[in-house]
């Protein structure tokens, strides 16, 4: 008869035992403590990435700006086109001009020559 007895004593201390080790291992603190665990653990992957993605914006940053400089600077190129265009028919006009001159000059040289031909003094 002792030995049901004891079989119950262990049981009922075994339980106990159990329970106390579930509560122990479930207690707040205990999870408070995997937490900081936890986050010693990934902290530093977590800041690594931080940093990693602070330069990329930078960068990104850096990219964005260049490319809308361009963009400006293209456009004003295309704005500009109108002053070309005029630059353009100024620089004919005067290239016409100064074929005139040139014609008007030649025919002015010619034409004292004709008065008094080579020989005739």
């Amino acid at each position: 008869m002792e030995e049901p007895e004891m079989q119950l004593k262990v049981k009922k201390v075994t339980d106990k035992f159990t329970e106390s080790m579930y509560v122990l291992a479930n207690e707040p603190s205990v999870a408070l403590y995997r937490l900081q665990e936890h986050v010693r653990r990934s902290l530093p992957e977590l800041a690594q990435h931080k940093s990693d993605m602070q330069s990329w914006e930078e960068q990104s940053q850096g990219a964005i700006y260049t490319v809308e400089y361009a963009c400006s600077a293209i456009k004003s190129m295309t704005d500009s086109s109108v002053y070309f265009r005029s630059i353009d028919s100024l620089l004919k006009h005067a290239i016409a001009m100064k074929d005139q001159l040139n014609a008007a000059q030649g025919r002015s040289a010619v034409a004292p020559q004709a008065k008094n031909p080579p020989g005739s003094s």
